[in-house]
């Protein structure tokens, strides 16, 4: 048995297996749903269910309370449709644009950035042709099928000869993928990888200014969005804010300036949480997206796209639209959810 769910505005249409949730098979084929963490953890995949029933699988609170789920919201990661359904779900592109594959990929080179924070660069197979925006990820498939997400950091013009992506990874201390990276990783050594994936990239139908929201390595998708913004010559208007807690954690604060200086359109602000003496700074100082509130009291006519640690995303959200006016569809966000983070508490 299958469903039928219709996805508003966009009029995209796709079939659901029994017990399949409606993501998963959107992501089957091609139909780009909003999504984050894929674990009912981050609240990205949240849209309306406007006719139809599903029933939820476990998830957490934050990202779906049950105020939200009594006006209708559901998160398509959790849901299993019980009949035909239709949603509503902005920036939902043309099905099948950019198709998820799955690929070998070889590591060119092991860069440590940071003392946490390791630079991947990863040969593409010559046979395939890894096509994605600007701002998405992909997942590594671990040999007992775990899996680990990582947004690509570099745009697709700048894929290089030979092609490969670069991925910015930061250690997690007993993490088995990034143990290993940080560990036994070799260059030349063979992994797998499937993508892309996500829903966050620039969204360029719109002429707003843009403000790019990140924390640590939540400036990897962002560095793509600047790149294709600067290959593209888009000239609207954007600012850079990127959080983190001491100097040394900002690895390609160098790249930041010279961009700035590349792109009359673009400024940078780096904020640190808590610089101590030695890190000598005289910028700004305290959570990122205080500083953004700071600078824009007023977000009425921008766009947000907001990358890092849930609890940033999660406050940039809340605060942006609550305190600043900012439109609720117009902030796009991609929260860095661990695994720690994905067994948090669930409804």
């Amino acid at each position: 048995m299958s469903f039928r769910v219709k996805v508003e505005p966009a009029g995209v249409e796709f079939e659901v297996q029994r017990d399949e949730t409606m993501l998963a098979a959107a992501i089957r084929q091609g139909v780009g749903l909003p999504y984050g963490c894929r674990d009912g953890a981050c609240g990205s995949c949240k849209c309306r269910l406007v006719d139809g029933r599903v029933t939820h699988g476990a998830h957490q609170r934050k990202a779906l309370t049950p105020e939200e789920e009594a006006a209708g919201q559901i998160l398509s990661c959790c849901a299993v449709p019980l009949t035909d359904c239709a949603v509503e779900a902005r920036g939902v592109p043309a099905a099948g644009q950019f198709p998820v594959l799955k690929m070998p990929v070889r590591v060119l080179a092991i860069e440590r950035a940071a003392a946490d924070v390791a630079v991947l660069k990863l040969q593409l197979p010559a046979n395939q042709n890894l096509q994605y925006r600007a701002g998405q990820y992909v997942e590594f498939i671990l040999r007992d099928g775990a899996r680990r997400a990582y947004s690509v950091a570099n745009a697709p013009q700048q894929l290089g000869e030979p092609p490969a992506i670069e991925l910015h990874i930061r250690h997690m201390p007993g993490g088995k993928f990034t143990d290993h990276v940080f560990g036994a990783m070799k260059e030349r050594e063979i992994l797998r990888l499937e993508g892309p994936l996500g829903s966050f990239f620039l969204r360029t139908d719109s002429a707003k200014p843009v403000v790019l929201l990140a924390s640590g390595t939540g400036f990897a998708p962002v560095k793509a969005i600047l790149e294709q913004m600067r290959l593209e010559k888009i000239d609207r208007p954007v600012v850079l804010y990127w959080g983190c807690r001491r100097r040394a954690d900002l690895y390609r604060h160098d790249w930041c300036v010279e961009a700035a200086a590349a792109m009359p359109n673009l400024r940078y602000v780096p904020v640190l949480s808590e610089p101590t003496a030695d890190d000598a700074w005289d910028g700004r100082t305290g959570f990122v997206h205080q500083a953004v509130m700071a600078d824009w009291p007023d977000l009425s006519g921008h766009q947000v796209y907001a990358c890092g640690t849930p609890a940033m995303v999660e406050a940039a959200q809340r605060d942006f639209i609550a305190r600043c006016g900012l439109p609720a569809d117009e902030f796009y966000a991609d929260s860095f959810t661990s695994e720690a983070d994905k067994h948090g508490p669930t409804a």
